[in-house]
């Protein structure tokens, strides 16, 4: 990256790669909204929904985010009185105000309630790691999710009560967050992953009652157990007062009862029963079979506010407690819907799959954003290369799914995975993940989707070429759990260049600023990605209260969210995000993005995923330290790191050239697949790591520390 003063070449992704043809055009969602609002093309839609309407009493927002509701089908048991009421600033606006609703309706109850038909569709399609298979229609997501509701009632929850799920990522997952919207219960995820300081950070700020856990889930072909790391963060932190733990690994078979009386007896175990046995306390764990199975599977969803609470999820901050966002009923529901039926095109037959735990965010967009239209969602509990790399190809062959999400550096992880092993033992002919592809038919796939950080103008065009035929469009969306949806996403009617987010979202004010504020969207610089106004979805505060919400989202600029991404238009309007602003690398008053010197790296052959990060130097005041995971087949070597070295000082300028290239066999990273960058700093000069709540693979750090 150039100075954000300068103007930065784009000649990498200046050739437009994706050229939608007419029929699909005309079949998508989105083309069918403009002929019926009598708008013509793509940028007539976006200043249509996103500016002020001459001649008209309302801006083109509240125009878009009203007929909306309608368009879309979405429920409200009162009517709202206006669509929002903004007297006191983009930062605190209330939208749907007089409105009553409920997310459970329009995503279950709904559709469970009409003809047969529509009651026995598949609302989700789970397949767990050791191949197991479970389909759940609407009718029985509805019973379920009403015993939910009566549970918690059960257990005194009342609207407005936090509830967590610490779940494993089975298709209870959807029963628990359903029910929760149902009893106007604040739904709290925590990604499964997490350990015992992150899950008992969220339980304290959240300071939930009820707690769902599991005994665990499988990952890469082991047992992974969840309820002891559950019973140690309610121990740290306080409030749970009942614990519902679901037996995805068979514990509930040795009750509780026969475990206590083993252990009094003193009788030894054999190590099979053991694996499965897991800590119990009668005065708070409950098994969901007994505390929710039990229940009544009737149960009349409550009518809510529509600035009601409906979600608190946590992202984590590059320092101090992780931020509790503040999510609400209406809000997520019009957001998430209107980004999965117009970006990703849902059709009724699709079958929908964003690889997220529940815990993230992508997790509840796609539940409520495909169960608002009665489709269908395809979920996965485990690694993305077990037992081979080619699991994720062979499911979407084997289900027929049509949408099929996934970040970035997971599609460079298993791009460049190595040659299949023959029979014989011996590599097969073709190279690279393009040999794992063979074989498996993914012609099912309509839409392509990423999100989470930047793309490599290579891995961008594998997943295009390879994984979409040539075919599918890659949505590319940039957001994040602030808003519960995306400030950029191209539309599937436009074409694409590499690595493009195509431009802001239908009803999403988005500008780019210098640093005084003023708008450089049109002078084609790189600058701060900010929004100019609300959406319904912004989160309303944050949990720990509103200081620190201003102080985090709307201090840098005067009425303006700053969401801390660096983002640039080129000349043919295609809008490109060059990673985080606070992560830009200042060397002798010059910046470059991280992501751009990891590009660089990348594309060497010798390099199969990379991480830059910014030291102190005495002389340029920060130096280029670099990471690499290097291909199979290839030795580190001292003649291969002046090769590294020089090929960044050769593309990006050799004020850029790493002062070192360190070799490790991994790099920590968040369940997502985003590479955690300030923890590669922290541990390169020794400092405080910090908030390490969302890293995947702990055991990474102990690599950088003995990197060569």
């Amino acid at each position: 990256m150039t100075d954000h003063t300068s103007k930065p070449s784009l000649e990498d992704v200046d050739e437009i790669v994706h050229e939608p043809g007419e029929e699909f055009v005309e079949s998508t969602n989105v083309a069918e909204f403009m002929r019926e609002y009598g708008i013509d093309d793509y940028d007539e839609l976006i200043e249509r929904t996103t500016t002020e309407l001459e001649g008209e009493p309302e801006s083109g927002i509240e125009w878009f985010w009203d007929e909306l509701v309608e368009y879309l089908d979405i429920e409200f048991y009162e009517q709202y009185e206006t669509v929002r009421d903004n007297s006191e600033g983009p930062q605190f606006t209330d939208w749907y105000p007089g409105g009553e609703l409920n997310l459970a309706h329009n995503v279950v109850d709904r559709h469970a309630a009409v003809d047969e038909e529509r009651r026995n569709k598949v609302a989700t399609m789970w397949e767990g790691e050791d191949g197991d298979v479970r389909e759940v229609t609407y009718h029985e997501l509805h019973r379920q999710s009403n015993q939910v509701a009566n549970a918690l009632e059960e257990r005194g929850v009342e609207t407005g009560d936090t509830v967590g799920l610490y779940m494993p990522m089975v298709p209870e997952v959807v029963s628990i967050l359903y029910g929760c919207f149902k009893a106007g219960a604040i739904a709290v995820p925590i990604f499964s992953g997490f350990g015992v300081d992150a899950a008992a950070t969220r339980i304290a700020d959240s300071a939930c009652s009820v707690l769902f856990t599991g005994d665990g889930f499988y990952r890469r072909g082991s047992p992974i157990f969840l309820k002891s790391a559950a019973d140690d963060a309610i121990a740290e932190a306080g409030h749970v007062e009942h614990t519902i733990v679901f037996d995805r690994l068979g514990s509930e078979a040795r009750s509780a009862g026969e475990m206590r009386a083993e252990s009094e007896a003193g009788r030894e175990r054999s190590d099979s029963t053991a694996e499965h046995e897991i800590p119990w306390g009668d005065d708070r764990d409950e098994w969901w079979d007994d505390a929710v199975e039990t229940q009544a599977d009737e149960y009349e969803s409550k009518s809510l506010d529509s600035s009601q609470e409906s979600m608190l999820l946590y992202s984590s901050g590059t320092t101090g407690k992780p931020k509790g966002i503040v999510h609400t009923h209406a809000g997520v529901q019009v957001q998430c819907a209107k980004e999965v039926y117009f970006g990703m095109d849902l059709k009724p037959s699709d079958r929908f799959f964003w690889v997220s735990d529940i815990g993230w965010m992508m997790g509840p967009w796609t539940l409520i954003g495909t169960h608002t239209f009665g489709g269908t969602v395809f979920m996965y509990e485990g690694a993305p290369d077990h037992p081979q790399p080619d699991r994720f190809w062979e499911m979407i062959d084997r289900h027929k799914l049509t949408q099929f999400g996934i970040s970035p550096t997971a599609i460079r992880a298993l791009r460049k995975h190595g040659k299949r092993q023959t029979t014989s033992g011996e590599p097969s002919g073709s190279d690279g993940a393009d040999d794992w592809l063979s074989g498996h038919d993914l012609s099912s796939l309509r839409i392509l989707g990423s999100t989470g950080e930047p793309w490599d103008p290579e891995s961008w065009r594998w997943f295009y070429e390879n994984v979409g035929g040539g075919e599918a469009p890659i949505i590319n969306i940039s957001g994040g759990t602030e808003i519960c949806g995306c400030f950029l996403m191209p539309m599937p009617i436009q074409p694409l260049k590499p690595c493009t987010l195509g431009g802001p979202g239908l009803g999403m004010d988005i500008d780019i600023v210098d640093p005084d504020g003023e708008s450089i969207e049109d002078d084609h610089e790189r600058g701060f990605l900010v929004a100019r106004d609300s959406c319904p979805s912004m989160t309303k505060s944050l949990w720990s209260g509103d200081e620190r919400y201003l102080e985090e989202y709307w201090s840098t600029f005067e009425d303006m969210w700053n969401h801390g991404d660096w983002a640039q238009k080129d000349e043919d309007g295609f809008w490109f995000l060059h990673g985080r602003a606070d992560d830009a690398l200042n060397v002798a008053g010059r910046k470059v993005g991280p992501a751009e010197v990891e590009g660089a790296l990348i594309d060497h052959e010798a390099v199969n995923q990379a991480a830059a990060v910014g030291v102190p130097d005495d002389t340029t005041g920060t130096a280029v330290a670099t990471y690499v995971i290097l291909e199979d087949g290839h030795q580190v070597s001292d003649a291969l790191r002046e090769e590294l070295r020089a090929k960044v000082g050769e593309e990006l300028g050799k004020p850029f050239r790493p002062r070192e290239v360190l070799f490790v066999d991994d790099l920590p990273k968040t369940q997502s697949g985003k590479i955690i960058r300030r923890a590669i700093e922290a541990t390169y000069t020794g400092e405080e790591l910090g908030d390490m709540s969302s890293i995947e693979n702990p055991s990474a750090l102990e690599g950088l520390e003995d990197a060569r």
